[in-house]
């Protein structure tokens, strides 16, 4: 049974983006949007001075709201919603693991909103153990059949960030640039003569480690084209230079915890923040 993609919503501009990007992504899928809406206890010395139910009948009317316009702009498509009972964090992380995807709205530029406001949503973001794509407001107006950009470590498992990649891409009838970023080492810096000859040694063996791990994907997915690249500096940087006319960009996240709990990773982290148009993080051992 296809599952629904999961969108949290609270009322944002940016939450309203990602309701209509997850709308397109169920058509592509096949399957269903499913909004929620997960609100933050509150103090018993604030709820006495609130009226009974008043954020309760506000929720209900946003969600019945917004589903109702995807609803209208999309007819056929499948639109439900539910309040949910805990808090946002363990509520919006139950709701994505019963779901095939939770979609965010986030804003760029180092700044977040709505249910990235503090660490809510990266909390949420690097505990569940499905994907999770992160809609800014404005970022719709990118090509939905623009080039799906995935950051790839060699050295780390990633089938299932390029799994990801190829499927979205094959969705879209698109392409898939896979960026590699070599950071340089620290004695590296003070010399730029240097840097020619670190990119011309790293490089090339690299790029044929890309192309093998790319190997079985392009095999599976013989109607996607796929093209590596490998570049010399910031990991995040570079694929949020590569996103400028991307529909998608994956990046994963390590599943593993820390003794400080759940995190997202520093490129991750950057892309987030940075990226022009929706970023996908796909959870990987």
């Amino acid at each position: 049974m296809t599952r629904n993609i999961v969108v949290g919503l609270d009322g944002t501009e940016q939450a309203t983006a990602a309701a209509e990007w997850a709308a397109e992504e169920a058509l592509l899928r096949g399957t269903g949007v499913h909004l929620v809406y997960a609100r933050e206890p509150v103090p018993e010395s604030v709820l006495s001075f609130m009226p009974r139910g008043s954020d309760e009948t506000w929720a209900e009317e946003m969600l019945s709201r917004t589903a109702a316009r995807l609803r209208e702009r999309r007819p056929g498509l499948a639109a439900t919603t539910r309040l949910l009972p805990a808090g946002s964090v363990p509520g919006l992380v139950a709701a994505a693991e019963e779901s095939e995807l939770l979609v965010l709205g986030s804003r760029a530029l180092g700044s977040v909103a709505g249910y990235l406001l503090g660490s809510v949503g990266l909390t949420v973001a690097g505990a569940v153990e499905r994907p999770v794509v992160l809609v800014r407001a404005g970022s719709g107006a990118t090509d939905p059949r623009g080039p799906v950009v995935v950051g790839t470590d060699v050295r780390q498992p990633v089938d299932a960030v390029l799994g990801f990649a190829f499927e979205e891409a094959a969705r879209r009838d698109s392409l898939v640039h896979v960026v590699y970023a070599e950071q340089l080492p620290l004695f590296a810096g003070p010399g730029p003569a240097m840097v020619p000859d670190i990119r011309l040694a790293v490089a090339p063996e690299i790029e044929r480690s890309l192309d093998e791990l790319l190997d079985p994907w392009r095999a599976k997915y013989p109607d996607v084209g796929a093209a590596a690249r490998v570049v010399v500096g910031s990991a995040g940087l570079e694929l949020v230079e590569a996103a400028g006319d991307a529909a998608l960009v994956v990046v994963g996240r390590r599943t593993r915890h820390s003794a400080l709990g759940a995190h997202i990773g520093s490129v991750a982290h950057a892309v987030l923040h940075h990226s022009p148009v929706p970023v996908a993080l796909v959870p990987h051992a």
